[in-house]
């Protein structure tokens, strides 16, 4: 049997493929990683937070992202896109990227049947090396759940899970709440089974 040979990139190659490239991938240690399609399901979630953040966070020094500002976290040597992400204050670039940010406040991914996994474990272990981190939400697009972590202390989380229409998630960091209803607002359940 024959192991598997890995390229190896550098993070300024990966940087100059990715800005030609047509689809987006992720960088991990040497490894570039293509990104893979998003459902519209996906697309309604991340759009719904997306706007109720904006809408929420006006006079507050805060602003939201949507998937195309990528994070960098030097302590892994990692760059990715969040599906949505919220920075307040200051917001810090990378050096000479105007795309690529360090300092999120809040991360939020929607879970898709190919990232699942990845976004409970080496993606989260990530972001807990973010000192500017104070939530990570998790968003199921195929059944009415979400998964709230509030960072407790440097390296305690605190989980709270939503599954009811009617719960609130309730970001504490920035003091904004958001019903289930307007994140699953035009959520087709049945789209998943075309």
């Amino acid at each position: 049997m024959l192991a598997r040979q890995y390229d190896f990139y550098t993070t300024q190659e990966y940087l100059a493929i990715e800005e030609e490239a047509k689809r987006k991938s992720e960088y991990y240690d040497g490894e570039i990683v293509a990104l893979a399609g998003a459902s519209l399901n996906h697309n309604r979630i991340a759009g719904n937070i997306h706007t109720a953040l904006n809408n929420s966070v006006g006079g507050k020094p805060c602003e939201s992202f949507i998937g195309d500002v990528k994070v960098w976290i030097e302590e892994r040597n990692f760059f990715t896109y969040p599906d949505v992400m919220v920075v307040c204050g200051e917001t810090k670039f990378v050096e000479s990227r105007s795309d690529t940010i360090t300092n999120p406040k809040i991360i939020i991914e929607v879970l898709s049947e190919s990232t699942e996994r990845y976004d409970r474990s080496a993606k989260f272990h990530a972001y807990w090396t973010l000192d500017t981190l104070e939530e990570y939400i998790l968003v199921d697009q195929y059944r009415l759940r979400v998964e709230y972590f509030r960072r407790t202390s440097a390296k305690e989380w605190a989980l709270r899970v939503l599954t009811n229409i009617e719960d609130v998630l309730d970001l504490t960091s920035v003091g904004v709440e958001i019903t289930l209803s307007s994140i699953y607002r035009n959520v087709d359940w049945e789209e998943d089974e075309k």
